[in-house]
């Protein structure tokens, strides 16, 4: 067995055989956040964005779930596989955004707005889930908001710079919740501007959680930024744009762990983080040593209230059955 000291040491190769081997006698599938470490992707079986890797969990027929990735991230693959157990390495990996809205404060909203329909982003707690009717993703947003009859007031929450973008998309106005993603909002329109003043034929790949996406929507519609080189996606939509585009040069908004997925789509292209700063350190939390000992020790066990997971599964399937 591979020891923590010897982790230390940077046997790489080493240590991917073990996390291997011991996800292969735990019965267990390891995945992976496009946000995480190098090491941690390239060493899952499935790596990809939160709903994409909760809806793989419940597929594969692995007993055990080892979740590379935030405290939420893991909840919604127990919410989608109740039956399966679902390990965090490290239980302490929040998110600010989650923490944006509790359940009280979502319920205190909601008493505000009697008959409006809740739509929240994936990224919330079980508990807040249990409290909403529709769940969404950052690439199926608009299309989510679009599903709801327009007589009704739709409450959005907590990102306010992904139902900013929404609305500007949809033209429809919301009740938005003032949350943020600590890291995203930290992406502005001046990082944008000043790095394709440097790579002015790059391709610009940006996520509508960051603080300059409702600001870029602007931009392109005055024509200050190319449409034809602009695409504001979702993770799993910058993957695929990965794959389809031509283009050799990608400016890419968004947590810079992406870019390391990026590369494996596409090795030849010149990546650059629009703000090297960008960098989430609740994902990286999630370390080589606390993987290994996740698998070595099983601990880190993700529990839910049946009560909780029963209801927070409702707005999940609602979001499914739309798409």
């Amino acid at each position: 067995m591979l020891t923590q000291e010897a982790l230390a040491s940077g046997i790489d190769e080493k240590w991917a055989e073990e996390v291997r081997r011991l996800a292969l006698e735990q019965d267990a599938v390891i995945l992976a956040h496009n946000y995480q470490v190098p090491a941690i992707q390239d060493v899952a079986h499935h790596v990809g964005d939160s709903l994409e890797l909760s809806r793989i969990a419940a597929d594969v027929e692995q007993s055990t779930i080892v979740f590379c990735g935030v405290h939420f991230m893991a909840e919604t693959a127990k919410i989608l596989a109740p039956d399966k157990r679902v390990l965090i390495p490290d239980q302490d990996a929040g998110c600010s955004l989650a923490a944006s809205i509790t359940a009280d404060q979502l319920r205190a909203w909601k008493a505000e707005h009697p008959g409006a329909v809740v739509v929240m982003y994936v990224n919330t707690t079980a508990e807040v889930k249990a409290e909403t009717d529709y769940c969404c993703t950052s690439a199926n947003a608009v299309q989510i908001v679009g599903a709801i009859p327009e007589d009704k007031e739709i409450l959005f929450g907590p990102d306010m710079f992904l139902g900013a973008y929404v609305e500007r998309q949809t033209g429809r106005k919301m009740q938005i919740w003032m949350g943020e993603c600590h890291v995203h909002a930290g992406i502005e329109p001046d990082d944008i501007q000043d790095t394709l003043a440097k790579y002015p034929d790059a391709e610009m790949l940006i996520h509508p959680e960051c603080g300059c996406s409702s600001q870029c929507m602007y931009l392109l519609s005055t024509g200050d930024l190319p449409a034809d080189r602009t695409f504001v996606l979702g993770t799993g939509g910058m993957v695929r744009r990965m794959q389809e585009s031509d283009a050799d040069t990608f400016i890419v908004a968004t947590e810079t762990g992406m870019l390391h997925r990026l590369h494996q789509e596409n090795p030849e292209a010149e990546l650059i983080a629009a703000n090297e700063a960008a960098v989430c350190g609740y994902m990286k939390m999630i370390t080589p040593p606390k993987l290994l000992r996740c698998l070595q020790t099983g601990q880190d066990e993700v529990t839910i209230p049946k009560d909780i997971m029963d209801k927070a599964r409702i707005p999940i399937e609602r979001m499914i059955s739309i798409l």
